[in-house]
């Protein structure tokens, strides 16, 4: 898996040739970290996320991942600074070094703005969902699907400009199902690698005779853009009390009245979070709709719940 590493003194690591001191914890999952370091050499903060691989499957998974990271360069799609595979005794440990981006996760940025009670403005939602769709326009012109798009794998810099990351879900963006076998292969794929209650309906049921494609995403990046403007995905809730997302997916999104918002931002929500991909729109289709909505009116910051 490339470079080098090794452990140098307490609390330094050595990742091809170029020493990092250990700081803190930013992040852990269930079977990854991120750890915040600090490049020795040049000073700057970097993110190490290490992946715990049990077997060779979790290994062939780690470098996939390095492949999708080295098939962009783009200001939204997080790049890898570099990597390599560490031993563990029987177990291995994949570690990517990743720049770290100060302004933390779409996420973190919502629940603070719902922690004041307050919503965000349209004109700051353009700017940002525009990043984000260029970034998956990115992935979708290279045949690839991110496949867990989710307002946690969006990080937001000090300028508000979002960067895609966790590209461990990413594969081809066709995937041609022709039997039930391999239906059941794609649904139980999904079921680990794709977030619930961001996950497309048709991922939730395959049919035997089918195509999955890049459209996934765009019912996704409805999903982010619904969080967006009310402060949590059309479907966390659902997903906490315990009910079916699955069934849920399969009914027409509800979208909550507002004023807030204007009525083509509605429409374009709309129509990403429509239950047959088919009548989805493609990401381009969605940048050509944001361009031809207007900002919101100057001083319209955050809208009082």
């Amino acid at each position: 898996m490339g470079q080098a590493l090794c452990v140098c003194s307490r609390g330094t690591v050595s990742l091809g040739g170029v020493r990092y001191l250990m700081l803190h914890r930013l992040a852990e999952g269930g079977f990854s970290y991120v750890d915040l370091v600090e490049g020795l050499r040049d000073g700057r903060f970097y993110a190490l996320k290490r992946i715990l691989c049990h077997d060779k499957e979790d290994r062939q998974a780690a470098l996939r991942e390095v492949e999708m990271h080295g098939l962009f360069d783009h200001p939204n799609i997080l790049r890898l600074v570099a990597h390599c595979m560490v031993e563990k005794g029987a177990k291995h440990e994949a570690w990517l070094l990743l720049p770290y981006v100060k302004g933390g996760t779409l996420w973190r940025e919502v629940e603070a703005l719902r922690e004041k009670g307050t919503f965000m403005p349209e004109q700051r939602i353009l700017l940002i969902f525009h990043g984000i769709c260029r970034g998956l326009q990115a992935i979708h012109s290279k045949g690839y699907a991110h496949r867990d798009l989710k307002p946690t794998n969006v990080l937001l810099d000090e300028d508000d400009r979002p960067v895609l990351m966790d590209l461990g879900s990413m594969n081809r963006a066709r995937m041609e199902v022709t039997n039930s076998r391999e239906a059941m292969a794609v649904q139980d794929w999904a079921a680990q690698r794709c977030t619930i209650s961001y996950r497309a309906p048709e991922l939730f049921t395959v049919p035997s005779q089918c195509v999955i494609d890049e459209r996934t995403d765009i019912w996704s990046l409805g999903c982010v853009l619904y969080c967006m403007m009310f402060g949590e995905g059309p479907y966390d809730a659902i997903f906490q009390k315990g009910d079916s997302v699955a069934l849920a997916v399969q009914n027409p999104i509800v979208v909550p009245p507002t004023t807030r918002y204007s009525a083509a931002l509605q429409r374009l929500l709309s129509s990403m979070m429509t239950v047959n991909p088919q009548e989805r729109p493609s990401i381009n289709d969605v940048l050509q709709q944001l361009e031809g909505l207007q900002p919101a009116p100057a001083g319209q910051d955050t809208t009082q719940i």
